[in-house]
């Protein structure tokens, strides 16, 4: 993952995409800002070239997803301010992002998902919420936001 973000950085650099770059750069700090936390938090002494490099692919993927999840979020903040140019500079953003995501699920393959955490489970009733999400998250693995899932486990067991 780092070597395919370095790389995309270095191809927006050439064609000269300032937003491209700018928004991968980002990534990449926020990759280094996570990896720096996680080597203090677990104590690593470890010296390596990148911080970054302290990640795993999970845990990069993590990073992405909240970095679209803000991106997400202040575009529809600019669009109840009645802000359209910077929604669309988010949204621009956003779908950068979503190239180094894996690729989503569709709710078909969600909601097989989730009947199957049910049925594992004996889950019905939605005092089982917790115990279905909590199987479902770990084989969702990033393809599908925590909301998502909670509106779809709802729905199931509602």
């Amino acid at each position: 993952m780092l070597q395919k973000l370095s790389d995309s950085i270095k191809d927006a650099m050439r064609a000269k995409d300032k937003l491209r770059t700018q928004t991968l750069r980002s990534i990449m700090n926020d990759f280094k800002n996570a990896g720096i936390e996680k080597k203090g938090r677990e104590g690593l002494t470890d010296d390596v070239a990148s911080p970054a490099e302290f990640l795993d692919e999970a845990e990069m993927i993590k990073v992405i997803q909240g970095a679209a999840k803000r991106r997400r979020e202040s575009a529809e903040q600019y669009i109840a301010g009645d802000r359209q140019d910077l929604a669309d500079k988010e949204n621009l953003e956003l779908s950068i992002l979503e190239e180094f995501l894996p690729k989503a699920l569709t709710n078909e393959e969600l909601e097989a998902m989730v009947k199957e955490a049910i049925a594992e489970i004996g889950a019905s009733s939605m005092a089982d919420m917790g115990k279905v999400m909590k199987a479902v998250q770990p084989k969702v693995a990033g393809r599908a936001d925590g909301k998502t899932i909670s509106t779809m486990v709802r729905g199931l067991l509602g």
